[in-house]
């Protein structure tokens, strides 16, 4: 078992945009209230798909955010519709609103329409993807360079008393937060190319993901289902229970 506490929580309004950075969430079936609720779409080989900083870089220059200031308030079945702002920070549209997807076209270059979805459209439905500051520092060390977790795209950054890299070895762990919510690790986070890009500048760093391919299997921290849901707050103590000697030791694929 290891133990420590929730260092950071992160819930991400829009797929591919800049998210909250938030004191506490509601956690449901669905995984983190609100999270990927909205994303854009764009016609790709005569199919509609959701565009990603993958494809459109720019995304990551736009922001996104509940109204109010909503924490753990946000109801998970219900999350109203995501405030965003331009890169410059100079307008702020409603979701759905007109305005604003022609605002996102102009920017980007290319037709879109916007689609909501409160059960969240992340790439894994229904699993909350969770960091370590171990593995964020050894990493930043491996390169040699200060490296910012948003590159990642968290939902919940823990420290722990594990060594780095070890939650690659967790798939079947139960992560149990101090007030009752219960995940269970479900597998590590496979990489694409999203975290090469800087979520200030959009600049490209391709050495990141080819280090983690070399040295990691392309991976950096797990996806993991919900158990038991309810409110999860920063500060708050969480213990890792694992279920095979893997669980406590170096998994540096």
């Amino acid at each position: 078992m290891h133990a420590g506490t929730l260092q950071s929580l992160w819930r991400w309004p829009v797929k591919s945009m800049s998210g909250e950075h938030v004191g506490a969430v509601s956690v449901g079936p669905h995984g983190v209230g609100g999270d990927r609720a909205h994303a854009i779409t764009h016609e790709h080989k005569g199919e509609r798909r959701h565009l990603t900083a993958r494809e459109a870089p720019r995304l990551l220059a736009w922001t996104a955010a509940y109204p109010f200031n909503l924490g753990a308030g946000l109801d998970p079945g219900r999350p109203p519709h995501a405030l965003v702002s331009d890169p410059d920070g100079r307008r702020t549209w409603r979701w759905g609103d007109p305005r604003l997807r022609s605002a996102l076209e102009r920017d980007l270059g290319r037709p879109v329409e916007l689609v909501r979805d409160v059960a969240g459209m992340p790439d894994v439905p229904g699993q909350v993807l969770i960091t370590t500051r171990a593995t964020h520092e050894a990493l930043e060390r491996e390169l040699e360079s200060a490296i910012d977790v948003r590159r990642f795209r968290p939902n919940f950054h823990l420290e722990l008393d594990a060594p780095a890299w070890a939650e690659l070895g967790w798939p079947g762990a139960t992560v149990a937060f101090e007030h009752g919510v219960r995940l269970e690790v479900v597998d590590a986070c496979e990489r694409c190319a999203i975290p090469t890009r800087d979520p200030d500048t959009q600049e490209k760093w391709p050495q990141l993901l080819s280090h983690l391919a070399a040295q990691h299997g392309q991976n950096l921290g797990v996806l993991a289902r919900v158990l038991s849901g309810g409110r999860v707050a920063e500060g708050e103590l969480v213990r890792v229970e694992t279920s095979n000697a893997s669980g406590s030791g170096d998994d540096g694929r």
